[in-house]
């Protein structure tokens, strides 16, 4: 069997991912992030063809993970890049065994997601007018930013999916938009008529029309980044919420909540969210029935 270098197969992997699977760049960016720590890792100890990783060559790379502190799910997702480095490897027969087989990854206890009430996120909407009223931002700014936050939530899409957006997908006609989902699969995601009302109203403050121009840019006419969604979404949760982690997810979570609230049925969430898998959705119960719980707690006199 011929002996080939680590890199080289892990290039060779990517370049496949990149071209014939279409992953997004951000899983792209991921994987490369990942499969670059363990080669650097291997190079350390001299082990620079694929055939030479061992089950002990990896789980003295989690040992080094540990000692660097990395989460359990950080751990998960860099041995799960792992996993299809080596089946890509085996599939192509660069190895005959798969050193990763019999390596399992840590026990994770998922954590039930934080979310904001309704009325928090009604609240954004007012410190947008305000900081509009007060000169702070101009009123095409003020429309973009309520129509990426009503997207956020009342779409509950994901950072990623918002800024791929273009004019073109947003169909008012079918009250819906096409999201560019995880894996690059395309998903019809239903647009309520108060989310299509703040889209309106910021779709007419654009100057170009075409459909394939993005649907919300920056200041300089650039397509907006993740970063900047992180930014804007952090500075206007900081005043109306006290929950730790103030991410744009954090509206996805609640989008999510609000909707197995009000009895949505939970295949049509998994639907919207783009989930793969039922389980993923299902931590959403698990928040519905903590805020009960704690409902239950404060106003039931035998509790």
């Amino acid at each position: 069997m011929k002996q080939l270098g680590l890199k080289t197969v892990a290039d060779e992997m990517l370049s496949e991912m990149s071209g014939i699977t279409r992953a997004s760049e951000n899983t792209l960016e991921a994987y490369l992030r990942d499969i670059k720590e363990f080669v650097n890792f291997c190079s350390e100890k001299e082990i620079n063809s694929i055939d030479r990783v061992s089950e002990r060559t990896i789980r003295h790379f989690i040992i080094r993970l540990n000692e660097n502190e990395s989460t359990k799910s950080t751990i998960s997702r860099k041995l799960s890049s792992l996993r299809r480095l080596f089946l890509f490897a085996i599939k192509n027969g660069y190895i005959e065994k798969n050193p990763i087989r019999r390596v399992s990854n840590p026990r994770i206890r998922r954590k039930i997601p934080e979310i904001i009430n309704v009325d928090s996120y009604l609240e954004i909407f007012s410190l947008v007018d305000k900081n509009n009223v007060d000169k702070k931002i101009e009123v095409k700014e003020a429309k973009q930013i309520k129509a990426i936050f009503e997207l956020l939530y009342g779409c509950a899409l994901r950072v990623s999916e918002l800024c791929s957006l273009d004019a073109g997908d947003v169909d008012f006609h079918g009250m819906s938009i096409r999201v560019l989902g995880k894996g690059s699969k395309v998903r019809v995601v239903p647009l309520g008529s108060k989310s299509a009302e703040v889209l309106k109203d910021y779709l007419g403050t654009l100057s170009a029309k075409s459909h394939s121009v993005p649907l919300f840019v920056d200041e300089n006419g650039e397509r907006i980044t993740r970063h900047y969604i992180y930014r804007l979404v952090k500075s206007y949760l900081k005043d109306i919420t006290d929950i730790k982690k103030k991410s744009p997810h954090i509206l996805r979570h609640s989008a999510a909540t609000h909707m197995l609230d009000n009895e949505a049925d939970i295949m049509a969430v998994k639907e919207i969210l783009g989930h793969e898998n039922l389980s993923t959705t299902q931590i959403y119960t698990h928040v519905s029935v903590e805020r009960l719980k704690k409902s239950y707690k404060k106003a039931h006199p035998k509790s």
